[in-house]
């Protein structure tokens, strides 16, 4: 399978699985992807891991192959469909964690960038060289990549078309973690034990919380703040927010019943 998905305790785990061609995505990556995201959407995940078979490559881009019997027309339909399931990704009622695990080029980290974070190994090598190929990034990456390193530096990546280490990436933003070749499990493990921060609490406070904050980049700060205020009011209306004020006074664990 070009996708395999595995559930894992409250995981589930989606696995790139074109490791001959680096895991580069096409047509048939881009329809199992969607199709993987909706069955994490309906299970009872509380985080979807996405990484790529072997350690060279999470994603190394688009299939070139693929693009060159395109018209104009069919490179935009397929530039639509992929943001499409992208954008499901990134709309995902649960968390999601890009686990890097080597090369993530142009449609391999605007996968990642879809993603709620982005965690790497020592080795991680991530960057969007479509200039160097006359084209412009397709699948989001324009409009994500400066939302999360901000516009200048994302300029300058996507311009130089260059490609950004591990540590760089982490001192920009990029990525939360580098996870060290020696833990156990290798960076899906270590996915794990950086989504269990957050796991443990109510999937719609956790929903509300991204949209609070991925609303800074979209809005003047008087409507951020309103819109802040708004789903404040709507968790504290919830029953885990009534129950979580509950167990802070009786001093004892809440009990979360994503509701």
């Amino acid at each position: 399978m070009a996708v395999d998905l595995a559930f894992d305790d409250e995981f589930c785990v989606i696995t790139l699985n074109r490791p001959e061609a680096l895991n580069a995505l096409n047509a048939d990556v881009i329809t199992k992807l969607g199709e993987a995201f909706e069955t994490a959407a309906a299970s009872d995940a509380r985080c979807v891991i996405i990484t790529g078979a072997g350690d060279k490559a999470f994603c190394a881009g688009a299939d070139i192959k693929e693009l060159t019997a395109n018209s104009t027309l069919q490179h935009k339909q397929m530039l639509q469909r992929g943001q499409r399931t992208l954008s499901r990704l990134a709309d995902l009622p649960i968390p999601s964690i890009a686990a890097i695990n080597g090369y993530a080029f142009g449609g391999g980290l605007e996968t990642a960038l879809a993603c709620t974070f982005r965690l790497a190994t020592p080795n991680a090598k991530v960057g969007l060289p479509e200039v160097k190929l006359g084209m412009v990034p397709g699948y989001g990456g324009t409009q994500r990549l400066p939302r999360i390193v901000g516009e200048t530096r994302a300029l300058e990546i996507i311009m130089s078309g260059r490609t950004v280490g591990a540590e760089e990436a982490l001192d920009i933003g990029l990525v939360s973690q580098i996870v060290e070749d020696d833990v156990p499990g290798g960076i899906v493990e270590g996915a794990k034990a950086f989504a269990r921060n957050f796991t443990g609490y109510g999937l719609p406070i956790l929903k509300m919380l991204r949209d609070a904050v991925m609303r800074a980049g979209d809005l003047p700060l008087h409507e951020g703040l309103a819109a802040e205020a708004d789903l404040g009011a709507l968790s504290f209306a919830t029953e885990d927010g009534k129950e979580g004020i509950a167990a802070f006074v009786e001093k004892r664990a809440a009990v979360i019943k994503d509701c």
